[in-house]
């Protein structure tokens, strides 16, 4: 991506900030994992839809002054070389580096945040700030404990959060963005062909993972996007399984939900197959099943639909196909076997933060999963379908389409 996308991507942010307003948005700190440990450092995703700096960010500040006349001033602030640190920790982003990846010529180092702070908001009302938790749970980040300085040591500006603003933005993807997607299912690809390659029975979960993982590393991606699920046999009743400590025996389906990422954009690929490369009776009855499902959605799937009705539609779908073979005689029995929804959105995060509602008008350039789960404890068996549907102007694309998903590519592909 380019560094005219992020400096877009802040324009649009700026736009919906009142006059005489500052905006801070931070690229966090790694969490102590133990001891004198940290967990790997990952940078808040809104600070890399912002400014593109992902690696080597860490600490590091977005400031936006926009005054009472309306002009915006952008200052970015990063670490301050130092050889020592830098022998310990890795080399810095130098000051052109920013600019050249954010597109922002203000770069500072952060000795002269505080002071910077300071001044602004003297002069300015309004303080935004990336405030937004997914559950109550969550723990406070830098946005959430400047805010209680701010309320302490600023109290004559006004709180208020860019979350909203940003959810909406990340709503639709620009083109580079799906672009980036498509590399990413690409490099998907090559991981679950890997794993449908050396599976047999007898092999265990970490040993497909292991076969995914150096798939990846191939093609430059040393993680996923996202811990993979990669299960077996009864494992697959556990949505989200990380263990990889089971061994798949002959007749087991394997489940993998798993995804790539390049250049920040996360895709989200699920595929269910049996180990031993055959699909038995009671196997191939319910993919079948969940393969109707998913091509009827990709046929109807359309601006104009309501996201809320996608989730919908393929659970009442997929209980007709389950009728059909016995499994179920009516709607209210379909929770039994279908345990959860399939339609997040996915970009910068693979539950992508955006304007989600069941009310929200389908647009082109919106991209989330179709995910049709069937977990048949009785039969033990358990797996997921699971697509990535690009809206475009008159319908939809199936943008991991490549990745054999019918029964006859799966038994083809396994079989030689």
């Amino acid at each position: 991506m380019q560094a005219s996308f992020y400096v877009q991507n802040r324009e649009n942010m700026y736009s919906s900030l009142e006059n005489g307003s500052i905006a801070l948005v931070f690229a966090g700190h790694a969490p102590l994992k133990t001891g004198d440990e940290n967990y790997p450092y990952f940078a808040e995703r809104n600070f890399v839809y912002l400014t593109g700096l992902k690696e080597a960010s860490e600490g590091f500040i977005l400031m936006a002054e926009k005054d009472a006349e309306g002009t915006v001033t952008e200052s970015l602030y990063i670490l301050p070389p130092d050889a020592l640190k830098e022998r310990w920790t890795g080399r810095r982003v130098k000051p052109a580096e920013a600019t050249e990846i954010s597109g922002i010529t203000g770069i500072h180092y952060l000795e002269t945040f505080e002071a910077d702070f300071h001044k602004a908001s003297l002069r300015e009302n309004f303080l935004y700030l990336d405030l937004g938790k997914l559950v109550a749970t969550e723990q406070d980040n830098d946005a959430y404990r400047f805010a209680r300085k701010a309320q302490n040591d600023y109290p004559a500006l006004q709180i208020r959060t860019l979350r909203p603003q940003l959810k909406k933005q990340r709503t639709i993807k620009a083109p580079c963005e799906i672009e980036a997607l498509r590399i990413a299912e690409d490099v998907t690809r090559d991981g679950i062909l890997a794993m449908m390659k050396a599976a047999k029975p007898g092999i265990t979960e970490y040993q497909l993972k292991a076969e995914y993982d150096y798939a990846l590393a191939q093609r430059g991606v040393l993680s996923p996007g996202f811990p993979s699920i990669i299960s077996a046999g009864d494992n697959n009743f556990c949505i989200h399984y990380y263990a990889y400590t089971g061994t798949a025996k002959d007749g087991d389906m394997v489940l993998n939900d798993v995804g790539a990422v390049w250049d920040g954009m996360i895709c989200d690929v699920s595929r269910g197959w049996p180990v031993n490369g055959h699909f038995n009776e009671r196997q191939r009855a319910l993919y079948t099943c969940v393969y109707n499902t998913s091509n009827y959605m990709f046929s109807i799937i359309k601006p104009g639909m309501r996201m809320g009705d996608v989730d919908l539609t393929a659970r009442k779908y997929n209980c007709e196909q389950l009728k059909g073979i016995g499994l179920l005689e009516s709607y209210d029995e379909i929770g039994k076997y279908m345990w959860h929804g399939g339609s997040h959105h996915i970009g910068f995060d693979v539950h992508d933060i955006v304007d989600y509602r069941p009310d929200l008008i389908i647009q082109p350039g919106m991209v989330f999963c179709v995910d049709i789960g069937v977990y048949v404890e009785e039969w033990g068996i358990g797996f997921r379908l699971e697509d990535n549907c690009l809206v475009t102007e008159d319908g939809c694309e199936n943008l991991s389409a490549a990745i054999p998903r019918s029964i006859e590519e799966i038994e083809a592909f396994m079989q030689g």
